[in-house]
C-alpha cells in the first residue's frame, strides 16, 4: 500500500498543459479538483496492482472525462460520456500520437460509468474507472492508505458537501437530455431529482417491441 506520491508525477508536457487550460476554461472548481483526484487515485491503484499505465494518457482521460457535462462540449442527445470522449479524441488528433493511444483515451472516458467492463480493459481504461469509482463512491477505499488520501485531498480538496455537489453537477450536465441516461447509472440520479422523469425500461422495451413474438 503506497504512502507517498513520489512515483507519480503530474504530467507537464505541452499536451498536458493544454488539457489543463481547457479544463480551467470550460470546467469549474469542483470538476478541476475531482478530475485531478481521479487521476491520482487511478495512478495509485495501477501502481499497487502492478499495472503499468501511461500517466500522460491517463491525465488527459481524467481531465476530459466529465467535459461532456460542460456547456462547451455538451451535445443535444448523446451521453455526456460520449461527448467527453469525442472532445478528447478531437483534442488528441492534434498531436502525433498513435491511434491506439487515442482509442484508449476514448474508451476510458466513454466507459467510465459502465459497470463490469472497464476493469477488464486496457490499463488507461481500467485506471480511469477505478479513479472515478474511488473519488465518487469510495470504491476500494481501504486499498488507499490514509497518507495517500490526505496527500491527494490536500492539493485537490473536496467541497464541503461534495456528495450532493457532484450529484448536482452530474444532473445539471444531462437534465436537458434525460433519454441519454437510459441503461446507465446516471438514470438513478434523474429518477431521484426529476419528478417528471420518465425513463426507459428495458423490460417494457422488449415487451412492447413491434415483433409479434
Amino acid at each position: 500500500m503506497l504512502k507517498k506520491l513520489d512515483r507519480i508525477n503530474l504530467p507537464n508536457t505541452a499536451m498536458a498543459q493544454e488539457t489543463r487550460e481547457l479544463l480551467k476554461k470550460y470546467g469549474d472548481e469542483l470538476l478541476w479538483n475531482h478530475c485531478h483526484r481521479v487521476f491520482f487515485f487511478g495512478a495509485v491503484k495501477s501502481l499497487q496492482d502492478d499495472r503499468c499505465v501511461n500517466l500522460e494518457l491517463l491525465y488527459v482521460a481524467a481531465l476530459f472525462h466529465d467535459m461532456g457535462l460542460t456547456k462547451k462540449y455538451s451535445s443535444e442527445c448523446d451521453r455526456f460520456e460520449i461527448d467527453g470522449a469525442n472532445a478528447a479524441r478531437a483534442f488528441l488528433n492534434q498531436y502525433q500520437i498513435d491511434k491506439s493511444d487515442i482509442d484508449q483515451v476514448w474508451g476510458a472516458i466513454s466507459l467510465h460509468t459502465t459497470i463490469g467492463i472497464p476493469e477488464h480493459k486496457d490499463n488507461v481504461i481500467r485506471a480511469l474507472y477505478y479513479g472515478v469509482g474511488m473519488d465518487v463512491m469510495g470504491d476500494n477505499f481501504a486499498e488507499f492508505s490514509p497518507e495517500i488520501r490526505d496527500l491527494i485531498l490536500k492539493d485537490y480538496p473536496k467541497s464541503i458537501d461534495f456528495k450532493n455537489d457532484i450529484i448536482k453537477e452530474f444532473y445539471n450536465g444531462f437534465k436537458n437530455r434525460p433519454a441519454s441516461t437510459f441503461g446507465t447509472v446516471n438514470a438513478d440520479i434523474s429518477k431521484r431529482l426529476d419528478d417528471d422523469y420518465k425513463g426507459f425500461n428495458f423490460y417494457d422495451t422488449i415487451i412492447n417491441s413491434p415483433w409479434e413474438k
